[in-house]
């Protein structure tokens, strides 16, 4: 059977929440043992968000394969159990290059190279080679409907709406539907302006999702459908909820996989959303409760850590335990002497990061978390500066550091992959992706993996240096993963500490609400167990 598509636009503002919505609707189209997968196109200009700032475009989410993509697709692997790839983001900059070399190739020889039909073209033919073995596929459309760089997304899919027939294809418009407090009631008029814009362009919304923080009434329903040309049955209100995992039982609520499926012309099995009902249930019910410390640099975004602060309510989720986040500036402890009064957390934990900005406060984070007991967990960054404090205050080295942040250190016990010492362009040349990594027995981490093989995503250019390995093993330093042929430090631990570990790759990348990582959950475990000693 051919793909059915589902276009997912947005309208009026933009941060609705299409990802959401695109993963949701995923959830639970999968639920019916359909074979689901979701891209998502991305108007800007850049090859791909790896060179971008968190703080300007939040978290960028790592695959498998090495994508460098939009955080929307941790939203579809921590719904669906698809896994992404690289065919599942592209952006206006990807498919720009490519027409351009082909021009240069001469593979358009005596045309003027157009943004019809070369661009869309071109658009059309990465969504079709995208999605090719899965019975529905979900495409959603970055930016607002009205932006200048969105249109020729937009206009490639009016085309392909055409081509792929009746029935094949839908189009769902996600909409604000804003309610003034002050007047005590809700207004329509920006759905409808957005629904027009999206009709200018050529494209009928077939269903509306109506984001809003109040219930929609009939009443609102039916004049949204009589302004917008659907009927009132397709006009779906996206309320405000809890947690973001409360979203697919609300869509089911509404029937809207059932109305999905009529106009698709498709035939499934019922949904069974046992598991997403059980996920809520414990997330809104837990038994215990912890906070965690979060010493970052791009703690002033949320969406920075997205794939993070999931993976933490993922592993709350197996403990059956609130995971409170509080996001601490370490660029602001630089200047504290007394931590005592600032780190009052069950656990402290420092994710990923770039440069220099705010290194001397991780490190001071660390050393709190050390010598004072607190259950601690180091990512990417985190296990580059756990490295770092070691050798200062417990290996007693001089004018320690990583040449990342000081080329001239004395001690660099974090330095540049000799791989990475030639490279001059910046974009998608880390290490990137799935690497597998070898545990040693009678450590933590195989405790944790109950494994000696694991794979895991990575996203770094600077790793442990080698000169200093039997030191720091030498003072107590435990290295119990590695890479496959042992030459890269993936996993370091103490051993007389609640818990202490740190890992050069990403694990939050790979947790999903069904499927904790075990990294996360045996972390919360001790965060939690060390709380309820206290």
């Amino acid at each position: 059977m051919a793909s059915k598509y589902i276009f997912v636009t947005g309208g009026v503002v933009s941060s609705l929440g299409k990802g959401l919505t695109s993963a949701s609707i995923g959830a639970i189209l999968e639920s019916r043992n359909l074979k689901v997968t979701i891209q998502k196109l991305d108007p800007y200009i850049n090859i791909d968000p790896g060179t971008m700032s968190p703080l300007q475009h939040g978290e960028v989410f790592v695959t498998d394969d090495g994508a460098e993509t939009d955080l929307d697709l941790g939203h579809y692997e921590r719904f669906l159990t698809t896994e992404m790839t690289k065919q599942n983001n592209f952006t206006s900059g990807q498919v720009y290059n490519s027409v351009i070399e082909k021009e240069r190739n001469g593979e358009y020889l005596g045309k003027t190279v157009q943004v019809i039909p070369h661009i869309t073209d071109e658009i059309k033919n990465r969504i079709i080679a995208g999605t090719k073995g899965y019975d529905i596929a979900i495409i959603e459309v970055g930016g607002t409907v009205g932006d200048i760089e969105s249109l020729p997304f937009l206009e490639a899919i009016r085309q392909l709406k055409i081509q792929l027939g009746k029935q094949n294809s839908i189009t769902i418009h996600l909409t604000l539907v804003p309610f003034i407090k002050t007047a005590d009631e809700l207004k329509t008029k920006p759905t409808q302006n957005s629904v027009r814009q999206l009709m200018q362009i050529g494209i009928f919304a077939d269903i509306l999702v109506c984001r809003s923080e109040v219930e929609i009434p009939e009443n609102v329903k039916e004049k949204i459908a009589l302004f917008c040309n659907v009927n009132s049955d397709l006009v779906i209100t996206a309320q405000d909820v809890k947690t973001i995992y409360e979203l697919p039982l609300s869509f089911y609520e509404q029937k809207l996989d059932v109305k999905i499926l009529q106009l698709l012309n498709l035939t499934a099995p019922l949904a069974n959303l046992y598991v997403w009902r059980d996920i809520v249930e414990k997330i809104k019910n837990p038994k215990h409760e912890v906070t965690i410390g979060i010493v970052g640099k791009y703690v002033h975004l949320k969406e920075s850590y997205k794939s993070l602060n999931e993976a933490l309510t993922h592993a709350g989720i197996k403990n059956e335990t609130k995971v409170n986040l509080t996001y601490i500036d370490s660029e602001e402890l630089e200047t504290k002497e007394n931590l005592n009064e600032i780190l009052t957390f069950d656990g402290i934990l420092i994710p990923g990061g770039f440069g220099k900005r705010g290194i001397e406060g991780k490190i001071k984070a660390v050393k709190f978390a050390r010598e004072n007991n607190i259950p601690f967990l180091g990512i990417c960054l985190g296990m580059q500066i756990a490295t770092i404090e070691f050798s200062r205050n417990v290996a007693g080295l001089n004018n320690v550091n990583s040449t990342e942040f000081n080329k001239e250190a004395e001690n660099p016990v974090i330095c540049l992959m000799d791989e990475q010492k030639d490279i001059v362009k910046v974009g998608a040349t880390m290490r990137l992706g799935a690497y597998t990594a070898i545990l040693t027995e009678n450590t933590l981490a195989y405790k944790i993996y109950q494994s000696s093989t694991i794979s895991e995503r990575h996203r770094h250019r600077f790793e442990f240096n080698n000169d200093y390995r039997e030191l720091l093993i030498s003072k107590g330093l435990t290295i119990s993963g590695t890479s496959k042929d042992g030459k890269l430090v993936e996993i370091i631990e103490l051993n007389n500490h609640p818990f202490f570990i740190a890992c050069q790759f990403h694990p939050e990348f790979k947790s999903k609400p069904f499927k904790p990582h075990p990294l996360f959950s045996s972390y919360i475990k001790a965060v939690l167990e060390n709380s309820l000693k206290k």
